[in-house]
């Protein structure tokens, strides 16, 4: 067992393997905490050299807090297109509009007001208070509970109560003061590239300290909660042209995709057809009478719980009928070119949709005799 007295060893073990090994991040150049935020949002649900590419792109278009408290919630919708978890950038444009209005444009520097603004939870907060401000605050993400779950032997699922209280309560008992900047960023650093999914044992620090390895087991560690079952959905959507433009509508502000720009569409119900599915639905949101003129393909995407086979289809009117809709399940409409359509921010089914219809030979031909 590892006792109290061998923490600042470990601690120290880790922070020398940080100083040789972190990999250069941009937001490691300077730690500016509106940096730091915004790679932390990011970086939730999403892989680093990812993350980077997001991150670089948004920093291009939005230098600053202030100029994401005053940017259009659509253009910051898609700047994020592709990282999913769209609430995230939602909650950040809220807390930006927060930080300009209550904080001057200057971003918090103490954990409750950190922790006070819209979609920073526990770890968030502490990653901020920590790597930004250097504060002796832990910060404990799913690397850092792996690299403790083998570290100590936790030998049941790592989520549990006892077990996040045990991790929270190590940690900062191993937190060496006024370090907590590199303390907890190598934390998660030797989760993310040595202590990962697949354990690198041999490269680790802290081999020599390991119970896990010292069983054996490291494999085995941390113990998987039971995975719920995956959901598999059928739904149908169509691409309705006229005079040369698609239509597309506005998502309700709640809900999965809020705000987003979508083909109208829907589930698949039993005992129907896809077919009958798009022409129903498409009445239903729309009150457009609508026929199908070819399938376009099948896409298939998979989320975190479910997955999606999704029938694609062109449409066009099936009796003359004006262009204005009677919206039943969107905020707005519109009818735009193909330019155009790529400019807006789509669920990411919709988005596959697009990018093989740039190259459906069929489409311009239906455009201009739509």
């Amino acid at each position: 067992m590892i006792s109290p007295d061998q923490y600042p060893t470990i601690a120290n073990q880790l922070l020398t393997w940080f100083t040789q090994n972190k990999r250069p991040l941009p937001w490691r150049t300077d730690y500016a905490p509106y940096h730091v935020w915004v790679s932390e949002i990011m970086l939730q649900q999403t892989q680093m050299e990812r993350g980077v590419t997001y991150f670089n792109r948004w920093m291009q278009m939005l230098p600053d807090v202030t100029a994401v408290a005053e940017a259009h919630e659509d253009d910051l919708l898609k700047l994020w297109e592709g990282l999913g978890y769209y609430s995230r950038v939602r909650n950040l444009h809220k807390a930006a509009k927060i930080i300009a209005t209550e904080h001057d444009g200057i971003f918090p520097e103490t954990y409750s007001d950190i922790r006070a603004l819209p979609g920073i939870g526990e770890y968030t907060a502490g990653a901020i208070a920590s790597i930004a401000f250097n504060q002796d605050v832990i910060c404990v993400d799913a690397n850092v509970e792996r690299v403790f779950a083998r570290l100590f032997d936790i030998d049941t699922p790592v989520k549990q109560k006892q077990n996040m209280e045990f991790i929270r309560k190590t940690a900062t008992e191993m937190l060496p003061s006024g370090r907590a900047r590199e303390f907890n960023q190598a934390l998660m650093e030797l989760g993310a590239l040595v202590c990962s999914k697949k354990p690198h044992c041999a490269r680790c620090p802290l081999q020599e300290n390991c119970e896990a390895f010292h069983l054996g087991i490291p494999q085995e560690r941390p113990v998987p909660i039971a995975k719920k079952g995956i959901k598999h959905i059928d739904v149908a959507t169509g691409f309705l042209m006229h005079n040369g433009k698609i239509y597309i509508q506005k998502r309700p502000e709640f809900g999965v995709w809020a705000g987003f720009w979508e083909l109208p569409g829907g589930s698949v119900e039993e005992g129907e057809t896809p077919e009958e599915a798009v022409v129903r639905e498409f009445m239903e949101e729309t009150e457009f009478p609508v026929q199908i003129k070819d399938k376009i393909l099948v896409v298939k995407h998979g989320y975190t719980t479910y997955r999606v086979t999704m029938h694609c289809y062109f449409l066009t009117f099936a009796k003359e009928h004006t262009a204005e809709p009677v919206l039943h399940a969107a905020t707005a409409y519109q009818w735009v070119n193909m330019k155009e359509l790529d400019a807006v921010t789509l669920p990411a089914g919709h988005r596959k949709l697009l990018d093989h219809l740039q190259t459906d030979l069929r489409l311009i031909p239906l455009l201009e005799n739509s």
